[in-house]
């Protein structure tokens, strides 16, 4: 579904008179008795509907922002962390290598800080014995390390120390003063919509999605219906040196005939004022294409609800959902002269 809010063409701010003026409005500019040669008025008339319905229940609404809001700062985050991959990445591949073919990790640098590791111990054993500390600590170098002297000329110094990145030394160190060990690097993974028909929820089809340049073959299990996530492992992004992200995919049903409630189906059945005073006897279209009887009670008014059981979704334990039916008041194609009389008499008071 699309953003509600952009179907009515409102701002995320407005308030239930607004919604429901806007409704109004572009309910009867796309309403398909309007757009008669339009084969898509009814699917656009159905996502108006379901845009009003989620927005006029203040607990939908509030379900709604909040879920937009998180979907936005997920978003934020796996956008920088994924341009912080590519930095770190980026450097990795800009540091020389060492003329020994060694490299010495920032993990290295900080252990050297605290206690000397092991290939500076096997190359001290060969050199002269150590300055005294106090010594070795006013004779520093512009980066920090012990400078070269006369005493301690034989101590090689490793090419990876003067090319290490700042800011990974700095990293380990705070890692190290906070005992946590170095996680393993992982690529961000892949968080988009999934796009299925109510065909293929009932049918349990397995879909396909084209996604980071990959076609992802996603099942759709017993118990999925719209905002159900699917995680599929090592589907996600590629990058270098990294273990594979996964794909985090949400599922919206496409706006069609019915509206998908939790496992429940809503659809809208348009009744004529006489109808829904006197009552009548109908039938409504199944997702199944089954025509299924509807009795309308008398006196029935706008937005009176009847339950057809068991013809929703199936759940995780195969219970279905049921279909219900929402009643539409309906006014001829064209003015009715004694409709309009009685209802004046009713307004004004005259009985005739």
């Amino acid at each position: 579904m699309r953003d509600p809010y952009a179907v009515l063409g409102v701002k995320r701010d407005a308030g239930q008179e607004e919604i429901r003026a806007a409704w109004r409005i572009v309910a009867k500019t796309v309403h398909p008795d309007q757009n008669q040669d339009d084969p898509f008025a009814t699917i656009r008339f159905t996502e108006v509907g379901r845009a009003y319905d989620l927005l006029r229940d203040p607990q939908k609404r509030s379900r709604y922002d909040q879920a937009h809001r998180e979907a936005e700062i997920r978003r934020e985050m796996e956008l920088r962390r994924m341009e912080q991959m590519r930095r770190q990445q980026s450097a990795r591949k800009a540091q020389p290598e060492s003329v020994q073919g060694t490299t010495e990790s920032a993990e290295d640098v900080v252990s050297r800080i605290f206690g000397i590791d092991s290939r500076q111990q096997q190359a001290a054993s060969n050199a002269a014995p150590p300055l005294h500390p106090s010594a070795n600590s006013e004779r520093q170098g512009p980066s920090g390390a012990p400078a070269s002297s006369l005493d301690n000329s034989d101590l090689p110094v490793p090419a990876a120390r003067r090319t290490t990145a700042a800011v990974d030394i700095l990293s380990a160190l705070v890692r190290r003063i906070r005992g946590l060990r170095p996680v393993v690097d992982k690529a961000p993974d892949l968080v988009c919509d999934l796009v299925v028909t109510l065909e293929d929820l009932m049918k349990q089809s397995r879909v396909t999605l084209e996604a980071n340049g990959e076609t992802l073959r996603v099942p759709l299990a017993t118990g999925t219906t719209d905002g159900t996530v699917i995680r599929l492992k090592d589907q996600g992004h590629r990058i270098n040196d990294l273990k594979r992200g996964d794909a985090v995919l949400t599922v919206r049903v496409a706006p069609g005939p019915f509206r998908v409630d939790g496992f429940d189906l809503r659809m809208t059945l348009p009744v004529t004022i006489e109808n829904a005073v006197l009552g009548c006897e109908t039938t409504v279209t199944a997702p199944n294409g089954d025509d299924l009887p509807v009795v309308v009670p008398a006196w029935s008014s706008s937005d009176h609800v009847i339950h057809l059981d068991g013809q929703g979704l199936a759940d995780e334990e195969g219970n279905r959902g049921n279909l219900v039916v929402e009643l539409r008041l309906l006014l001829w194609d064209r003015p009715d002269d004694k409709m309009i009389d009685l209802m004046r008499s009713l307004r004004e008071g005259l009985y005739l």
